[in-house]
């Protein structure tokens, strides 16, 4: 006989709102705009519905915001280039997050709008 593991996903909209605004930390404190948010996902994308796809899409857009920092630094040299896409990632690491929160609470899948999908959402 073969024991089959059901297991239920719970509905926790308000955690996974939380999750996309503790990537505001990095404003506030310096860092753990990447940490807080990873460790709530590992720690519950088994148990909560659609943790998965939303601590995906915070990933795809922490990584994205480094990558877009590491390019912009350089860039600065070319004729302050650098400057408007340093902006470009504040604005979008300031902005992204609150619309993904607002969009978690209300039951939709999180925007990934200019983000890389380094993981499948």
């Amino acid at each position: 006989m073969e024991l089959v593991s059901q297991q239920t996903l719970r509905e926790d909209r308000q955690l996974l709102t939380v999750t996309h605004l503790t990537q505001l930390l990095g404003y506030i404190i310096g860092f753990g705009s990447l940490i807080v948010p990873l460790i709530i996902w590992l720690s519950s994308r088994n148990t909560v519905m659609d943790m998965d796809a939303h601590g995906k899409a915070i990933l795809n857009l922490q990584l994205s915001l480094i990558v877009y920092i590491i390019v912009g630094i350089p860039a600065i040299l070319l004729l302050g280039l650098g400057i408007l896409i340093l902006i470009g990632a504040a604005v979008l690491g300031f902005v992204l997050p609150i619309v993904n929160a607002v969009r978690a609470s209300n039951g939709e899948a999180p925007s990934q709008f200019m983000t890389i999908r380094f993981f499948g959402a």
